[in-house]
């Protein structure tokens, strides 16, 4: 469950944002870079992202002035969001202010990455009861055009369990 204190703590920087962040926020909202939803203020587990999207897991994160002196506990941080599943970038203000296209190509370079990466694995079409389910082979008979009296015709299962063509039948 989410912090009530960290959600309010966001709210409240989402009202006062600093110059460099909202210089990327309105590169970013509104999948305006490369269709991505970004949020801003995002509470992450007990930490709060300047910027996070959920596909691809990226956080964005914006160091000040009030970072010096603070790397250990910026690597602790993002250690804890990668372990979330994040991929976390950063980037100083002045860089954001001075060097603007520099940095969204390298977010652009960085997304490229990610939605290369390989996706997990499809499922079959026939769903998992397919192998469940005994799936006979049909022998013809001695005419040669009908499966043997003896034998249960190939039966396939739809995604949702349903025999296939069997929906709408009485």
């Amino acid at each position: 469950m989410r912090s009530a204190i960290l959600t309010e703590r966001a709210r409240n920087m989402r009202q006062e944002m600093a110059g460099p962040e909202m210089q990327l926020w309105l590169q970013l909202r509104a999948g305006r870079f490369e269709g991505i939803k970004f949020r801003r203020q995002k509470v992450i587990g007990k930490y709060i992202a300047d910027f996070a999207a959920n596909a691809p897991r990226l956080v964005i994160e914006l160091d000040g002035d009030t970072h010096a002196g603070r790397e250990d506990y910026d690597d602790w941080r993002t250690n804890e969001l990668q372990a979330a599943g994040y991929t976390v970038i950063r980037f100083a203000n002045r860089d954001v202010t001075s060097n603007m296209d520099g940095v969204l190509t390298k977010l652009a370079e960085i997304v490229r990455e990610l939605r290369q990466t390989p996706p997990l694995p499809t499922l079959s079409p026939e769903g998992e009861r397919a192998n469940m389910c005994e799936m006979p082979t049909i022998s013809l008979s001695a005419e040669g055009d009908r499966p043997a009296a003896h034998e249960k015709p190939n039966i396939s299962l739809s995604p949702s369990g349903e025999r296939v063509g069997e929906r709408g039948k009485e």
